[in-house]
Parts: C-alpha cells; sequence; structure tokens
C-alpha cells in the first residue's frame, strides 16, 4: 500500500479522546449546519423525487430520510446527501476543494442511527472522515477539478467511506479492502453543475461510502490499493502531469497527518458562490463602520483570485441563479443593506433590479495572482472625491462564539421556526443518539414554517 491509503487506515482508528478541541467543535458546528441546509431543502423538487425513489424501491431500516420515513442506510444517505445540497447552502473546504458536510454527514448518521451509536460517535466518525477526505482532495489536486470532477463527489467519497468503515467497526485489512472499493465506486462531474445532477453528486458520495464501508463490512475485498495503485483512482483521474508534479506530491506529504485540517472549513453564510463571500464581508465591514451605501459610491475596483473571474464574475445576470454569481449584483445587494443570507431573495426579478443595474456600471473586478481564493481587496471612489479601502481574508479564524452567532442567524433565516429546536441541541450533542438527530432532522423538516409555504407554493 502506499503511504495515503495506510494513512486513511490510521486515521480511521485514530482515538476520539486525541482529538483538539477545536476540531470537534468545528464537527458539531458542521453538524447544526449541515442540518440547517438539509432541512431547508426538504421541499425542492430533486428531494422530492429522491423520495419517490425511495418509496418505489421500499426496504426497511433504522435509518432516517429527511422529511420522509425511515430506509436502508445506503438509500438514506443517498437522499439526505442530496437534499441537504440542493440549495448549495453548504459549508466548503478550499484545500479539499469541495463541500464535506453534504458528503460525509448523511454517511456517518445513516450507519450510526443503523447500529444505534451514540450522536459523540458519529461526530468522530465524521471528522476523522472529512481529514481523509481533505487529504485525498489535496492529492488530487485542482487539476483534477479541472478535467471536470467534483471533488464533493469523488474525495468526498473516500471520507465518507471511512467515516461509515469506522462506525461499522472496520478493522486495518476491511478498510483497505472498503477504500479499494471506493476506488472503483466514486465518481461525480463538475458538467451537473446547475442542474440536480450537482446536489446529486453528494447524495452519490454518502451513498457510495455506506456502500463500500457495508460490503467490506461483509467480508468483499478489493484491489490492495484502489486508490494510488497501479491504475488506481488518483492515476485515473488526474493529468500524468499533476501526478509529476512536485508541488502536488509533496502537498500530500506536507498535511502531516497529527495536523488537523477542518478546522480551516468555512461555512456559507450568504446564499450566493462562496467565491463572492470575502468582498461581501469586506463591503458588510465598510458599510457597518461608516454607514457608506452605493448613493455614496462614484467607483467600485474590486481585485479576487482570477480563477474566481470565470465562476462569479457575470456582469449583467439574468435570472436570480446567476444573481449568485455576480460580483456586480452581489456588492450592489450588500451596500444596499440586502440580506444575502436570505436565499429566497434571489428571485428572477432581482436580476432586472434597476438600482442593481446602474450601481454595476460603477464596478470594475480585476484578477490577481497575489490574492488566494479567500481574500478580496478593493477601493471604494466616494463623490466627494475621497477613497475607502477594503479588505477581508476568511482565513482569518473567528472566535466560538461570533461563528455560533452567524450560523444561528442563517439558520433563523433559511428554516424559521424549526431553526430553535436544532440549535437547543447544541449544548447537549454528546448526550445525544445518533437517532435523536435523525429524529430532530424528521420533525424540522415538517415543522418550519418556510417548508409548509414552499409546500403550498
Amino acid at each position: 500500500m502506499t503511504y495515503l491509503t495506510e494513512e486513511l487506515i490510521a486515521l480511521a482508528g485514530r482515538s476520539a479522546d486525541i482529538i483538539p478541541s477545536r476540531a470537534a467543535l468545528f464537527a458539531r458546528l458542521s453538524l447544526l449546519d449541515w442540518m440547517t441546509c438539509g432541512i431547508a431543502g426538504w421541499n425542492e423538487p430533486l428531494a422530492v423525487k429522491l423520495r419517490q425513489l425511495s418509496e418505489m424501491e421500499g426496504g426497511t431500516g433504522h435509518s432516517t430520510i429527511i422529511a420522509g420515513s425511515r430506509a436502508p442506510a445506503r438509500m438514506a444517505a443517498l437522499v439526505n446527501g442530496a437534499t441537504s445540497h440542493a440549495l448549495d447552502y453548504d459549508d466548503t473546504h478550499f484545500a479539499h476543494v469541495g463541500h464535506l458536510s453534504v458528503g460525509i454527514y448523511p454517511a456517518a448518521l445513516a450507519i450510526a442511527e443503523q447500529q444505534d451509536l451514540s450522536a459523540a460517535e458519529m461526530m468522530t466518525a465524521f471528522l476523522l472522515g472529512s481529514e481523509g477526505a481533505i487529504r485525498v482532495g489535496i492529492k488530487l489536486g485542482r487539476a483534477h477539478y479541472n478535467l471536470g470532477f467534483h471533488q464533493t463527489a469523488t474525495a468526498g467519497a473516500f471520507g465518507a467511506t471511512l467515516a461509515a468503515g469506522r462506525l461499522l467497526g472496520l478493522g486495518a485489512v476491511q478498510m483497505r479492502h472498503a477504500l479499494g472499493l471506493c476506488g472503483t465506486r466514486a465518481s461525480g462531474m463538475t458538467s451537473q453543475f446547475g442542474s440536480m445532477g450537482k446536489p446529486y453528486n453528494a447524495g452519490i458520495a454518502a451513498a457510495n461510502g455506506v456502500e463500500c464501508a457495508t460490503l467490506a463490512h461483509l467480508g468483499f475485498t478489493s484491489a490492495d490499493d484502489g486508490l494510488l495503485g497501479h491504475q488506481g483512482f488518483v492515476g485515473a483521474h488526474t493529468p500524468s502531469e499533476a501526478r509529476t508534479d512536485a508541488d502536488a506530491e509533496a502537498g500530500m506529504q506536507d498535511a502531516n497527518m497529527e495536523d488537523y485540517l477542518f478546522p480551516d472549513n468555512k461555512y456559507k453564510l450568504h446564499a450566493c458562490c462562496h467565491g463572492l463571500h470575502p468582498m461581501i464581508e469586506a463591503l458588510l465591514a465598510a458599510y457597518q463602520m461608516s454607514g457608506v451605501t452605493f448613493d455614496d459610491i462614484s467607483a467600485f475596483t474590486l481585485e479576487t483570485n482570477p480563477r474566481w473571474l470565470a465562476v462569479c464574475d457575470i456582469k449583467a445576470p439574468r435570472t436570480g441563479l446567476e444573481v449568485k454569481f455576480s460580483y456586480n449584483w452581489l456588492a450592489g445587494m450588500t451596500l444596499r443593506g440586502d440580506n444575502t443570507g436570505d436565499d429566497r431573495l434571489y428571485q428572477d426579478a432581482l436580476a432586472g433590479d434597476e438600482e442593481l443595474r446602474a450601481f454595476a456600471n460603477r464596478i470594475t473586478v480585476i484578477g490577481n495572482d497575489a490574492l488566494t481564493d479567500l481574500q478580496a481587496r478593493g477601493s471604494l471612489t466616494m463623490r466627494d472625491g475621497s477613497s475607502l479601502p477594503i479588505w477581508f481574508d476568511l482565513a482569518d479564524p473567528l472566535a466560538e462564539d461570533v461563528i455560533i452567532a452567524k450560523l444561528r442567524a442563517k439558520s433563523d433565516t433559511i428554516i424559521g421556526e424549526a431553526s430553535a429546536a436544532i440549535w437547543d441541541l447544541y449544548p447537549r450533542l454528546q448526550d445525544l443518539g445518533a437517532r435523536d438527530i435523525g429524529h430532530a432532522l424528521s420533525v424540522g423538516a415538517g415543522g418550519t414554517g418556510r417548508a409548509k409555504l414552499r409546500a403550498t407554493s
């Protein structure tokens, strides 16, 4: 076996007692954020169709489906993974190049409910699975993504397998087989972006993790190293030049297995492309500190990492969805005081907003290689000729109380009355069972006023 597979197996067996408190904190926060996203997405058309698929296939099980009944673990993981990614409002890990919670928590919950394990055991499995997925994502690199593979689904499936396998009590040999099977099962394409296929990718990751771990538990075998072995997953899914690049090889080895990378996870606090978030936070700071609005501004120059220019620099959006990928529109919305965290705001009519269209003419967006994916820098030129510099780096750590307040505000906005019940779990998570989490998801999806409203619209 190669070093990566060996280290993933070692990760799966790591004692919960040595996990740093900040890493455990982020696992708890990510659980509640994932639950929020799942409840918010329960009535999206793709979620409804997947619940119909579950009903058609039938089967009995102990695993909760959001807004549905119980189902076998693999089906529950599929439905819940896709449902929680339906609004694309879940967390992002930029080293992993994808969304961790929507691919790994559904697998962990499904198996933990099936095995009647504690929420604490589930959260530990999720955290270690996420650490594994991040490392696979680093190894695959951005070249894998640029080929058209969706790391949420590909690298994420290995994390889901690790989490599910830990909860099933797989030994080292069985875990090796589970990861090997995942190498022949993991899939997901970025060509699906903008369709139901994108959230389906997250569900696929979760379901593949459950399937591969369960098969290994039953004694199913695989190639010795389906990840980095001859014609394994990495070799088949990355360009040859990336496989020989020194940075790609060093990147994994530099990620010391004793380090915890998951606390670098970033939560979506605005219902738009994550590439816009540094700009939004920088403008919010200017708005809150000086009271500046777009009526005061004659010009706005923004600098961002060049890769975002191909993703979220739609100059004149035509739909509500395109607004979510527009620096021009989000800048104006932020300075106007719009609640950019409310996904209901992004209707098609917003693309025709004349105030925002007029302000967009004052904006210049420039790519700057010196900035990371998480940074934004710019300058606001006032009508009186003065200027106000802006800057924000999403990599800067936030205090626990600040993160909690922001995530709670997000929950309040997108799931309404169900938010209180979800966040009431926070101080008790260590004492709950996984089935308590499943019950909260089921009740929350049925109890949110927003969901009831959408169900009749």
